[in-house]
């Protein structure tokens, strides 16, 4: 379930900033039909992918929920943002954290993050999201970035060592490939998984809630 081409958060004119094309209601109302004809078509699984606006992306989980009480149907949900560029930020400006933060009510099967960045690149991203959440962990990074022609350049046999990153230090629980990756990658990435066992939400859970910035009455151990 992609992004769509349109963004509730941000104006397309910059002399408008409360100009929007597209309404929340919209968006939920067709991530609805998307997620229901999924479903009818034997989906196990939906994955909300690529999300560069966190309100697009709280219209499809809600709308998904809606779903699932309509056809009385428990689909898991997979989440996976797109960090843009350097900043470290998605299109509309929030940092890893926030939007891991906007997102985890949705009982989601997994976060992560795919495209825009190569496995170098994403690496610190995904880290950090391991860290935060309680939920499975998704990667899918690009072939490397781009080139001036638009194509990318990493090679399985160069991807595979870094994807090994990921995987060695327990960050992920579900690794593949997204723009200029093909099935060689794939196999590559397999290979190199084969080696390692997934990673135990649990433990960096545990780090998490015993650490020393809890607030007192959050309800985890340690603000008890």
């Amino acid at each position: 379930m992609g992004p769509t081409n349109r963004t509730a958060s941000i104006s397309p004119d910059v002399n408008d900033p409360g100009k929007r094309l597209v309404t929340f209601d919209v968006l939920r109302d067709a991530y609805y039909d998307q997620a229901k004809g999924l479903i009818d078509g034997g989906a196990d699984v939906l994955m909300v992918e690529t999300v560069f606006d966190t309100l697009n992306c709280k219209a499809a989980i809600m709308a998904v929920n809606m779903v699932k009480e309509d056809l009385n149907n428990d689909i898991p949900i997979m989440v996976s943002g797109t960090i843009t560029d350097a900043s470290g930020r998605t299109l509309t400006g929030q940092t890893v954290e926030a939007f891991y933060i906007s997102i985890k009510h949705g009982d989601l099967l997994t976060v992560g993050l795919n495209c825009a960045l190569g496995a170098k690149e994403m690496y610190p991203y995904v880290r950090t999201l391991s860290q935060m959440s309680s939920c499975g962990i998704s990667a899918h990074p690009n072939a490397g970035l781009p080139n001036e022609f638009g194509a990318y350049d990493e090679t399985p046999e160069i991807m595979a060592p870094q994807i090994e990153e990921f995987i060695e230090n327990g960050h992920i629980n579900i690794i593949g490939g997204c723009c200029g990756t093909i099935p060689a990658h794939i196999k590559a990435m397999k290979e190199v998984a084969d080696r390692y066992s997934p990673r135990d939400a649990a433990i960096f859970h545990e780090e998490i809630i015993q650490g020393p910035s809890c607030a007192i009455g959050c309800g985890c151990k340690g603000g008890q």
